[in-house]
C-alpha cells in the first residue's frame, strides 16, 4: 500500500488549494472525494464574490491572501479565471445600519483594510439609478473582487496535477484507522490508502468525516439559493449587500459578473438546515422583490437559471482550522460558512504550513480565530 505524506478528503475550494499548495513544499498529496470531479460539491454553487470585508484578523487576512493570488493569476499563471475587482459595497438604509457599518469599519480599518465610507451621491456613481430613498451612504472597499468558481477551480486543480497530486473520484470515505491516537489509512468504499497526516476538507459532509476520527465538530449544512441573468453590457460596478431583512430572507447581494450576469443570492431566515439540492419555487418570486425594491434597472433582465447549495456554518460564523489534540495528525479545514471558495487560495496555503509545522506569529495570529477549541460564543458580523 503506498504511503502519502498527506490525504485531502474533499476536491473542492479548500481541498484543491490545500493540495496545490502542499505538493508544492515536496509533499506526496493524495485528495479523495465521493463526486466524479473537481468542484462538483458547493464549489461550482458558489457566486464569485471575493472580499475581505469582515470583522476579524483570521477573515480578513486570509481573503487578503486570496484576493492578492486571485487578481495576480493569470499574469503569473497564464489562465484566465474572470477576476473583476469590481468591489464590495454595503449600502445602508436606516440609522442602525449606518452606526454598525461605521463601527465596523474602524476595527477593518485597523487591520489594514482598504474600505472607506461613501455618500449617497457617490455611491449612486457607481451604482448608476440605485434606489435613493433613504440611502444614507455606503461602505466601499474597492479592492475586493469576483471571479470564476469554476475556472479558478479548475486553474487550481491542472496546476495541482502538474506538481504531483493523485486524485481518486467516485470514492466516498467510509472509515479511519487508528493506531495510537493518529490516522494511519483512509479507507473508501474502493480502497485503503495509507498516510502522514489527514485535513478533513469535505464541507457539508464535513461532521461525519471528523466522526470517523471520534472528533464532533460544531458544522451544520444551511441551504441557500441563487441565480444568474443573461449576459448584458456593464452598468454597475461593486457587489451590493442589502442588510436589511424582508420575510424570508436575512439579507440580500448581487453583482455583475466577468461576463455581464448578474449573479444574485439571499440568506434564508429562518435558515433551512441540511442538504436538499432541489431549487424552489419561493426564491425567485421572494428575491426578484428584494432586486426591484433596491436597483428597478434590473426588471428587464431575464433569468438563465437558479440553483441552491450550502453553507457549511458553525454557531459563531467562523471557520474550524487546526490540528486536533485528540488526534495529532489530523486537521480540521472546516465550517468556512458559505466563504470557502474566498479563504480558499489563503487557506490553501495556511493549510499547508500546519501540515508542515512552518506556521509564523502572523499565522497563528489568524489561526486564533479559527481555533477548534473555542468557546464559540462570538458572532461574525454581517455574515
Amino acid at each position: 500500500m503506498k504511503t502519502y505524506d498527506v490525504i485531502i478528503i474533499g476536491a473542492g475550494s479548500i481541498g484543491i488549494p490545500a493540495a496545490m499548495n502542499l505538493a508544492k513544499e515536496k509533499l506526496s498529496v493524495l485528495v479523495i472525494d465521493a463526486e466524479h470531479g473537481p468542484g462538483q460539491g458547493n464549489n461550482k454553487k458558489a457566486i464569485g464574490g471575493v472580499r475581505a470585508t469582515h470583522s476579524d484578523y483570521g477573515k480578513i487576512t486570509t481573503c487578503q491572501r486570496s484576493i492578492e493570488i486571485l487578481k495576480n493569476w493569470k499574469e503569473e499563471h497564464g489562465d484566465d479565471i474572470g477576476w473583476l475587482s469590481n468591489g464590495y459595497s454595503y449600502p445602508a438604509y436606516t440609522e442602525e445600519d449606518e452606526k454598525q457599518l461605521k463601527d465596523l469599519m474602524q476595527t477593518q480599518l485597523s487591520f489594514g483594510l482598504n474600505i472607506k465610507w461613501i455618500s449617497p451621491k457617490e455611491y449612486n456613481e457607481l451604482v448608476p439609478g440605485i434606489c435613493m430613498n433613504g440611502l444614507r451612504g455606503s461602505t466601499y472597499s474597492p479592492e475586493d473582487g469576483s471571479c470564476s468558481p469554476l475556472l479558478a477551480n479548475m486553474a487550481f486543480y491542472f496546476l495541482a496535477r502538474r506538481l504531483g497530486v493523485e486524485f481518486k473520484y467516485w470514492e466516498k470515505v467510509t472509515g479511519l484507522k487508528k493506531v495510537s491516537d493518529n490516522i494511519t489509512e483512509v479507507i473508501t468504499e474502493r480502497d485503503h490508502y495509507a498516510c502522514g497526516q489527514v485535513i478533513n476538507a469535505a464541507g457539508g459532509y464535513a461532521k461525519e468525516i471528523a466522526k470517523m476520527a471520534d472528533i464532533d465538530v460544531p458544522v451544520s449544512p444551511d441551504n441557500h439559493e441563487a441565480g444568474i441573468t443573461e449576459p448584458v453590457a456593464r452598468f454597475f460596478g461593486p457587489m451590493v449587500v442589502d442588510m436589511r431583512k424582508r420575510p424570508g430572507s436575512a439579507n440580500f447581494y448581487f453583482y455583475q459578473n466577468y461576463e455581464g450576469q448578474v449573479v444574485f443570492c439571499i440568506t434564508p431566515d429562518p435558515s433551512i438546515w441540511g442538504i436538499d439540492n432541489r431549487s424552489t419555487s419561493v426564491f425567485l418570486p421572494m428575491c426578484g422583490r428584494r432586486m426591484l425594491e433596491i436597483y428597478p434597472r434590473l426588471r428587464y433582465l431575464k433569468v438563465r437559471r437558479t440553483w441552491r447549495g450550502q453553507y457549511p456554518m458553525t454557531p459563531d460564523g467562523f471557520p474550524i482550522v487546526g490540528r486536533m489534540k485528540e488526534v495529532p495528525n489530523f486537521i480540521n479545514a472546516v465550517g468556512m460558512c458559505g466563504q470557502g471558495f474566498m479563504l480558499g487560495p489563503g487557506m490553501g496555503e495556511l493549510l499547508a504550513r500546519i501540515a508542515t509545522e512552518s506556521l509564523d506569529e502572523s499565522d497563528q495570529k489568524v489561526l486564533e480565530s479559527f481555533d477548534p477549541y473555542r468557546a464559540f460564543t462570538g458572532m461574525e458580523a454581517f455574515q
